[in-house]
């Protein structure tokens, strides 16, 4: 079984990075790559070799799916699983993020307390 440690997580608001990585690093004790932005994300992705990729639905410029979609066009990213993170989660947006190559939706606002289970969760529903 494959064992999830370095995770990119792509989100424009400051606030809500803070958390996430308080939530990953200190609560699920993974290695986290954080970025601003989808451009950030492609500029740095190729340092890092995340297992898993979180990606913010709503991001100015390049939002979540048009980062996925270059993401997917780097060498040794097309096989990376990606979950978008999200407040929109009626059940026809989760199947439209699902069929854009996502393998799971969290919902946001998430609990710091949970994120890094949920993570792990996933994971080890669609990859371990």
């Amino acid at each position: 079984m494959a064992e999830l440690k370095r995770i990119m997580y792509v989100e424009d608001e400051p606030d809500i990075r803070a958390v996430a990585e308080l939530a990953l690093v200190s609560v699920g004790g993974f290695e986290v790559m954080l970025c601003e932005s989808g451009e950030d994300a492609l500029a740095r992705v190729d340092g890092f070799q995340p297992d898993l990729i979180l990606l913010d639905v709503m991001m100015p410029r390049l939002d979540g799916p048009e980062t996925l979609q270059a993401l997917r066009q780097k060498p040794g990213l097309a096989e990376v699983p990606v979950a978008f993170m999200t407040a929109k989660v009626q059940s026809s947006e989760v199947e439209s993020y699902k069929a854009l190559g996502a393998i799971d939706v969290i919902a946001k606002p998430f609990d710091p307390m949970t994120l890094s289970d949920k993570v792990q969760g996933i994971w080890d529903q669609h990859v371990g």
